[in-house]
């Protein structure tokens, strides 16, 4: 099987950002987007009856709506695409009494009663899931950095997992589930990798070798299509980019941008290592795994491991030295400001934690902390 690698600027971006509906008076999750996307088209008489918004788009839950940018060569150039998309949305949201949300999961809403689009691609994943697929409300920012060569793709996507854990860590949002405090700062990543092919990728010496992987998977009828390979950091060949799915969705554009420099500035690094015909290291896929799981659990308070010797380090110490040495490329890349906005989620704290200060805050009612996260996103 040959899987084309397209054409890509080095370090173009591009950044989802999905969004809940949720009431605007008690935070309930609405399955309006249907309503929500019919109103969006009909503000823009240019798109057709059929045609979908190009950057405002469905997903698996009728409670959803997801914003996805253009390509841009800056985050500060994705930031504005997204704050367009947000405007749209809400001139059919506001008069609805509907308002928009984003963390890593809705802290109390049932799954069981959230409706999922009428697409057929959306039945057949929760045909074959079950019980998983109906758990799976859950909201996520996905960042796509282009590459100037497929065969920077794998090297990269081992660099990027290496950071999984700092990722994770600052985006962690999603602490409740079902109504109750689950001990984890993210739930969320643990939920989504009961998918099948989601969760860590692999390591592959070679482009080759990730080709007989994808062919394996369609030969024993695992996929039908190379998208739903859903790991938390792939390669997306179609697109020429490499993209990461770590991050738990996020309540301001603020931090939206923050994650996305962060990404585009480590890719950045990559791609100039071994444009100098340096190799990127990579660690026992045990030591990734316990990563994943101490980012999930503890957050911005994880001890990480961050080589293949088991050297050990608190993951906010960490973040400050990879901000400081990411500094020159950021400058380059012109996103110096929302890198710094990183440093701002460590002293001010990650989404778990002022979802539970807000909650002990208001005797345990969760609404409050829905409708707290309705005006951060609105501020």
């Amino acid at each position: 099987m040959n899987i084309d690698f397209a054409q890509s600027a080095q370090s173009t971006l591009g950044v989802e950002w999905e969004l809940a509906l949720v009431d605007r008076y008690n935070g309930e999750l609405v399955s309006v987007a249907g309503e929500v996307l019919r109103g969006v088209s009909a503000n823009h008489p240019e798109l057709q009856d059929d045609d979908e918004h190009p950057h405002i788009k469905q997903e698996l839950l009728l409670n959803t709506v997801e914003l996805v940018t253009g390509i841009c060569t800056s985050v500060g150039e994705a930031k504005a695409d997204l704050s367009r998309s947000l405007a749209a949305v809400r001139e059919v949201t506001d008069p609805m009494g509907v308002e928009l949300f984003c963390a890593g999961s809705h802290p109390f809403s049932a799954p069981k009663a959230q409706q999922v689009t009428d697409r057929e691609r959306y039945a057949k994943l929760i045909d074959r899931t079950q019980w998983w697929g109906r758990q799976m409300v859950i909201y996520g920012v996905h960042v796509h950095v282009g590459l100037d060569s497929r065969d920077k793709a794998l090297p990269v996507v081992d660099g990027l997992t290496n950071y999984f854990p700092h990722f994770q860590a600052l985006s962690a949002s999603s602490p409740f589930w079902g109504g109750e405090d689950t001990g984890y700062a993210s739930q969320r990543s643990l939920m989504f990798q009961q998918l099948p092919t989601a969760g860590l990728p692999f390591h592959f010496d070679d482009w080759t070798a990730y080709e007989s992987y994808v062919e394996d998977m369609f030969t024993t009828g695992v996929i039908d299509s190379v998208s739903e390979i859903r790991w938390d950091i792939r390669p997306v060949g179609n697109l020429g980019t490499v993209e990461m799915r770590v991050c738990d969705g996020l309540s301001t554009l603020q931090d939206v941008g923050a994650v996305a420099a962060l990404t585009q500035c480590l890719v950045q690094e990559f791609s100039e290592t071994l444009d100098a015909g340096g190799s990127i290291p990579t660690m026992p896929p045990w030591h990734i795994q316990e990563n994943k799981w101490r980012a999930a659990r503890y957050g911005l308070d994880a001890i990480i491991i961050l080589d293949a010797a088991g050297t050990e380090r608190l993951v906010t110490e960490h973040l400050v030295d990879v901000l400081n040495r990411l500094e020159p490329i950021a400058a380059k890349l012109g996103c110096s400001s929302e890198l710094a906005d990183v440093e701002a989620i460590l002293q001010r704290g990650a989404g778990y934690q002022r979802q539970r200060r807000v909650a002990a805050e208001n005797d345990g009612d969760l609404r409050a902390v829905v409708l707290d996260m309705v005006q951060q996103l609105r501020g």
